[in-house]
């Protein structure tokens, strides 16, 4: 990602490469002598937080502009939802890879800038996101993160678009700055984490109304009981009308064209029909 803009001054990484190259010296090996961005262990310290979440908030950012990707189709679903697997949820993995496929078809035929496929990066439900979108020929992101155990971006994660995170929170807003919709399948911790976090952004109006879908309504309404919430009056009534349940990759993409929005907007949604509105 170089600046290709012109400047009357020395570029950072000419420096960075006439500094690897200086005399061995008792003062050139002392860390203090090291140019401050090209030394990881003072990048890494308590004190350099805050700049370490702009640089995780800045790098994909420019990345992904570079790439000329516009908006997103964000996927969220459990690791552990594999295609051959015995359990009932495993149908979900090949949901999601045919939904990623066809919202994939749609992104090409806008140009392939928008509506483009991003998943959290890893295996089960985010390896099929990535990997339907590969079956169609077009791009998709992976925003992976540093866990404990050891672990890579699934194969079919665009190279160019795949990300690694150290901060969760950085990783989330990067899941939704470019979102245009946002689909969940069953998961954990992880999944909850994401949804509840989208939810209230959107409940807040911190973030734009968008089709937001639940595969699997046996799952989620065994997991949550949203009626309880707005009978309790912890939610409003017209909560309940900020997504919807869909059980297949058919009734998710009927639900994504005819989702009422901005008129603006209308015309964004390749093959949408306009009549009537």
């Amino acid at each position: 990602m170089k600046d290709d803009r012109q400047s009357a001054f020395r570029d950072a990484e000419q420096d960075a490469r006439t500094a690897r190259g200086v005399p061995d010296t008792p003062q050139t090996r002392s860390p203090s002598y090291r140019l401050a961005f090209a030394d990881e262990d003072f990048l890494c310290r308590e004190e350099l937080r805050p700049v370490r979440l702009q640089l995780e908030l800045l790098k994909p950012e420019m990345a992904l502009a570079e790439a000329g990707v516009e908006s997103t189709v964000v996927l969220f679903g459990g690791a552990r939802i594999r295609p051959d697997a015995a359990d009932p949820l495993s149908r979900f993995y090949e949901e999601a890879r045919v939904f990623a496929r066809e919202v994939t078809r749609m992104s090409l035929e806008g140009g392939g800038r928008d509506w483009v496929i991003a998943t959290g990066g890893g295996p089960g439900v985010m390896e099929a996101g990535n990997r339907g979108a590969a079956d169609a020929g077009g791009r998709s992101i992976g925003f992976n993160i540093v866990l404990p155990h050891e672990q890579a971006p699934n194969h079919h994660v665009t190279p160019e678009l795949a990300f690694n995170f150290h901060y969760f929170a950085i990783r989330k807003m990067h899941f939704l700055m470019r979102a245009r919709a946002i689909c969940v399948f069953p998961g954990g911790f992880g999944t909850l984490d994401e949804t509840f976090e989208a939810l209230t952004l959107i409940q807040t109006g911190r973030m734009e109304r968008m089709p937001f879908l639940f595969f699997g309504r046996a799952f989620w309404e065994g997991l949550i009981d949203w009626q309880a919430m707005a009978d309790a009056g912890t939610i409003a009534r017209d909560d309940l009308e900020l997504f919807r349940y869909v059980e297949t990759a058919d009734e998710a993409m009927a639900l994504i064209r005819d989702w009422p929005l901005p008129r603006t907007k209308r015309d964004d949604i390749p093959g949408r029909d306009q009549r009537g509105e």
